[in-house]
């Protein structure tokens, strides 16, 4: 659980729901990303070149991490940066990835913990190297104890708990909450803390995230076996639309909301498919992970005083207010 501090901050940033922007693809569409992010910058450094390395558990495909690497691009950009992407969602070729950067004599790395043991060893190479490492989007319990310098992200468990009392409003009794990834830690935190929030009951259900069929499949029968379900969470954007289908396909009554955003689950919400989603802004987390390499390295500054993280998020993104993040999610940026 974490302090009283760190929950009136998370509480802060639901009400006030700051909204930055911004997306690219960890695959293909380089230069595209690259001109987006460019003009998203406002100027450039004149410091001497650097090379940060970023590194995440992306699994192919998934749309998130287009925001979260244009938000990097942006920052490079600025800061006069050669940005070296990469991903992979095991986390044994994570951390070769990682040692990988450590060889190339990088000047700061920037990565996701989803399992943070499979990051200790390496990050402690990096460090021992001289190599700053930052933390974002995954692993807030354990950046510290990794020896990262800084963490940017959301607090999954208070981000759930948050969740769980908005369905409790609702008037929801069950609740089937879909992990797309079993172990990922950030994505257990969340369904951890809306079994939490929430008072009615709570159903944990695993599907294979790279397989969208099956996903739809799994979600369709276990509505079709228990007609109690009244509430779909899913922990990611594409998750939550294929739960719509999954929804009509079984012929049930149950709501559908999200963690997470991307174009098209805003034009649910703005259509009424979705109830709302929470956006830990995805694009500011890969923009601070880099821009704060760039400031350690120039000015000897981190954030949080290597003790409290960066929170990104939650805020909630219901149909009162989407039509404010929409203009953005059209150019691909939120």
């Amino acid at each position: 659980m974490r302090s009283h501090h760190r929950a009136a901050a998370v509480a802060a940033a639901v009400v006030a729901g700051a909204l930055l922007a911004t997306g690219c693809s960890s695959g293909s569409g380089g230069k595209k990303s690259e001109e987006g992010a460019a003009e998203a910058s406002a100027g450039k450094a004149t410091t001497p070149r650097m090379t940060v390395a970023m590194i995440t558990h992306a699994a192919p495909g998934d749309t998130f991490w287009d925001l979260i690497r244009k938000g990097a691009e942006a920052a490079a950009a600025k800061d006069n940066i050669k940005l070296v992407y990469s991903s992979d969602p095991s986390a044994g070729t994570q951390a070769n990835l990682v040692q990988n950067a450590i060889d190339q004599k990088v000047d700061g790395i920037a990565l996701t913990a989803a399992k943070p043991s499979a990051m200790k060893a390496v990050v402690a190479k990096a460090t021992s190297a001289g190599i700053p490492v930052v933390g974002f989007n995954s692993g807030l319990d354990n950046w510290k104890e990794l020896g990262m310098l800084e963490y940017f992200g959301q607090d999954e468990n208070i981000a759930g708990q948050a969740f769980g009392e908005r369905l409790n409003e609702s008037g929801a009794k069950h609740a089937l909450c879909v992990i797309q990834e079993q172990g990922q830690v950030a994505l257990e935190s969340r369904c951890a803390g809306l079994k939490k929030g929430f008072k009615g009951k709570t159903d944990i259900v695993y599907v294979n995230g790279t397989d969208m069929p099956s996903v739809k499949s799994t979600i369709t029968a276990k509505l079709q076996q228990d007609s109690s379900i009244d509430q779909v969470v899913t922990l990611g954007a594409p998750f939550a639309l294929t739960a719509v289908q999954s929804v009509a396909d079984a012929g049930a009554k149950a709501k559908v909301a999200t963690f997470d955003l991307n174009k098209e689950l805003v034009t649910a919400v703005q259509d009424g498919k979705v109830e709302f989603a929470v956006d830990q802004q995805p694009y500011l987390q890969g923009y601070l992970a880099v821009d704060s390499l760039w400031l350690y390295k120039t000015n000897g500054n981190f954030s949080g005083g290597g003790t409290a993280p960066v929170l990104t998020g939650p805020a909630f993104i219901t149909k009162e207010n989407v039509d404010a993040v929409a203009e953005f999610a059209a150019k691909g940026t939120r």
